[in-house]
């Protein structure tokens, strides 16, 4: 399933130290803008400690996790939209992703240069905003030029497309993204036709100093009451601390440093999951003693659109599942204990997945 987050923000605030700390591809961090140009892209293994405790009682030759992309974006800077800067480039690399990570610097520090002078997170994000917001209004209007006629004429698709392209291109020019107006009865393809920067998800990632790393600062307490209005979620990591954890060679080693300033897991897991969560994808595993494995599903998906993440013959030749609940599989220790159980059940097409689902599929091709 090839699902990106893209990282982005201004230059220099921490995002390709993130992204080393979360992926096993390593770009360039140093302290000068533009020290990104093209997008690095990098896989993250998504954390998950119910596929460890699956693990533990079928003891399989491998473990496998599930994964996500994600991808350092070139610094964004005023006139992007316009061209300034890298701001073409930049803007075509986050219409290629599903959703936005938006890295604020929420840190003072001296030493590391701000392209603008000074540290406001506030403004920072409002920079971006305006940037996606301006390049998403000359795709909207450039788009209601080509309908607008056929709508007055009474032409069905094109009079839905203008009511639509005109509800966002009035919360545009009002200074608020696309996605404040989206509704769930709008048919998602049109929305992915439009190909619009600001109906992407977004997720706000706080760079906060050492001192900050357990409780946060002024400066994201700002960024919660400039968001709160966008339904859209807030965390906050220090990234000089994920580089120093990623460094470390053992878990021992993690677990130690982590306890001794106040944490109960690095950032970036949180992170991590976070961003799952934002692309709105689930997991459910498959266990055997070949392979204990996680698969990334979405929200919503039945059983055999799971299977054919597996494979597409699994989806197309599916009959049914056998389908045990996490807990119900941890408590009673194994698939056979389950099934003595009876909870082991059989689902059909119309099943929708759980996520902690352990799944086997029956299917014929």
């Amino acid at each position: 399933m090839a699902l990106k987050c893209g990282i982005v923000g201004l230059p220099n605030v921490g995002k390709s130290t993130l992204f080393n700390c979360l992926s096993n591809a390593k770009a360039q961090a140093a302290n000068f803008p533009f020290c990104t140009i093209e997008p690095n892209v990098g896989t993250i293994t998504v954390p998950d400690k119910r596929l460890n405790k699956l693990a533990e009682l079928v003891k399989p030759q491998r473990i496998v996790p599930t994964t996500v992309e994600i991808v350092d974006i070139a610094g964004l800077v005023k006139g992007a939209s316009k061209g300034e800067g890298l701001g073409n480039q930049f803007l075509g690399n986050i219409r290629e992703c599903d959703a936005i990570l938006h890295v604020l610097r929420c840190f003072d520090d001296p030493n590391v240069v701000h392209v603008d002078g000074s540290v406001d997170p506030v403004r920072d994000k409002e920079v971006i905003d305006i940037e996606l917001q301006l390049k998403d209004l000359e795709t909207v209007e450039a788009r209601i030029k080509k309908v607008e006629k056929q709508a007055q004429i009474g032409e069905k698709e094109a009079k839905r497309r203008f009511e639509l392209l005109t509800r966002i291109r009035e919360a545009l020019l009002k200074g608020e993204s696309a996605r404040t107006v989206v509704t769930p009865t709008d048919d998602p393809a049109l929305l992915a036709e439009f190909q619009l920067l600001t109906t992407k998800p977004v997720l706000y990632v706080c760079n906060v100093e050492e001192k900050s790393a357990v409780t946060g600062n002024a400066h994201v307490d700002r960024v919660k009451a400039a968001v709160a209005q966008e339904n859209a979620e807030v965390i906050f990591v220090t990234a000089a601390i994920e580089a120093e954890i990623a460094a470390l060679e053992t878990p021992e080693e993690r677990e130690m440093f982590l306890s001794d300033i106040g944490l109960n897991e690095p950032g970036v897991n949180k992170l991590i999951h976070a961003a799952y969560h934002l692309l709105k994808l689930q997991t459910y595993f498959t266990a055997g003693v070949q392979e204990v494995r996680a698969w990334t599903i979405h929200q919503g998906d039945t059983g055999p659109k799971a299977a054919g993440v597996i494979h597409s013959d699994f989806e197309k030749g599916y009959i049914r599942a056998e389908v045990i609940g996490y807990d119900d599989y941890v408590t009673l220790g194994s698939e056979a204990a389950a099934r003595g159980a009876g909870k082991l059940r059989t689902e059909g097409k119309e099943y929708i997945v759980k996520d902690g689902d352990v799944m086997h599929f029956l299917f014929n091709v």
